[in-house]
């Protein structure tokens, strides 16, 4: 099982939570997590313990964001054609995927985790310079890494009935 796997298996991501999260306002939607998050968080300066509730939202709407939107009418556009690439990527054990994509996913990935450390860093310390610079290269990473998906799935959406029929 990949780490992504397990990740989904976390946030209860299964094959219908799959349909409603390509559709393109939720993909597009959970660019805005990374600085909202953060102002949740940082929000215990002004508010105290009451900073548990935006944080509380914050994580809620993490979770609520790829089960809240209708399935698509449509997956042929780049924000669906990114989720339906992190599903080719997460199903890469059964069915492989071309040794140019072998790398960089996992390389972002790494990119988004240490900038994950440097912005809750940022958050901990009220560091708001270090907190931007992690935010932003969290987002950065996960634009690049999205687009890498959307490559991916060109590439593989005609290896297998699913991956052709993900696509409408």
């Amino acid at each position: 099982m990949t780490l992504e796997q397990k990740i989904a298996q976390l946030f209860r991501m299964d094959e219908r939570a799959r349909r409603h999260h390509s559709n393109p306002w939720s993909g597009y939607s959970r660019f805005s997590m990374v600085p909202l998050l953060g102002v949740a968080f940082w929000s215990r300066v002004w508010l105290g313990w009451w900073s548990l509730l935006p944080i509380i939202i914050m994580l809620l709407w993490v979770w609520l964001n790829p089960r809240v939107f209708p399935e698509p009418t449509s997956t042929n556009n780049w924000a669906s054609k990114a989720v339906l690439g992190e599903w080719v990527w997460m199903n890469r054990k059964k069915v492989p995927v071309p040794k140019h994509h072998q790398c960089i996913p996992n390389i972002l990935s790494v990119v988004g985790m240490i900038s994950g450390i440097f912005f809750v860093w940022g958050i901990v310390a009220l560091d708001v310079w270090l907190a931007a610079f992690g935010g932003a290269f969290i987002v950065i990473s996960k634009l690049w890494f999205a687009d890498r998906m959307v490559w991916l799935y060109e590439d593989m959406k005609d290896t297998t009935p699913e991956y052709k029929n993900w696509l409408y």
